[in-house]
């Protein structure tokens, strides 16, 4: 991985959130995300983040993420299940099992923004400067990469998706 890599990072928005907290269109005002309103506009063979997916983000996903990019979804999470039930030509990863510092879901597991969800899918990756430079945009941004920089070492370190669920179970234990 090239230091000046960038991963492409898109974010569909169902327009169902108040404008002015939406941590997705803020990223894409202050240039990190490009927006896009229509299922049609998401790239094909793209890394869409997915929290029902049966598989976890890992290393392997880099070779597609740089190609087509990741997606993430920016919906009511009343209406996730109705949009991930639909048929994707990408490919759906969860994120493993992070801790939320959102002002909304604060300390809350699994409760991630839009901003967090991607800003974890890149450092999972193995795109650290890029994820931290996603965060810069909120005041508690870093916050997140702070609490949970043990986990999202370890994640970043594993090969595969397998690898990346037997780690979670462990942090899970400890909790």
């Amino acid at each position: 991985m090239n230091a000046s890599e960038r991963i492409r990072v898109i974010i569909y928005h169902a327009k169902q959130c108040d404008p002015k907290k939406c941590t997705g269109l803020r990223l894409a005002r202050m240039r990190r995300a490009e927006i896009v309103h229509s299922m049609r506009k998401i790239p094909r063979n793209s890394v869409v983040l997915n929290p029902i997916s049966k598989k976890a983000l890992s290393r392997e996903d880099v070779p597609p993420a740089l190609r087509s990019g990741i997606v993430a979804l920016d919906c009511s999470w009343k209406k996730a299940e109705e949009i991930f039930a639909q048929k994707w030509s990408a490919r759906q990863r969860a994120l493993p099992y992070l801790v939320a510092a959102n002002p909304v879901n604060t300390y809350k597991p699994i409760k991630l923004s839009t901003a967090e969800a991607i800003a974890g899918a890149l450092y999972i990756m193995g795109f650290k400067d890029q994820a931290r430079d996603v965060m810069s945009v909120f005041k508690w941004g870093p916050t997140f990469i702070t609490l949970n920089k043990e986990p999202l070492e370890v994640y970043s370190e594993c090969e595969d998706s397998s690898e990346v669920v037997e780690v979670q179970k462990d942090f899970m234990q400890d909790i």
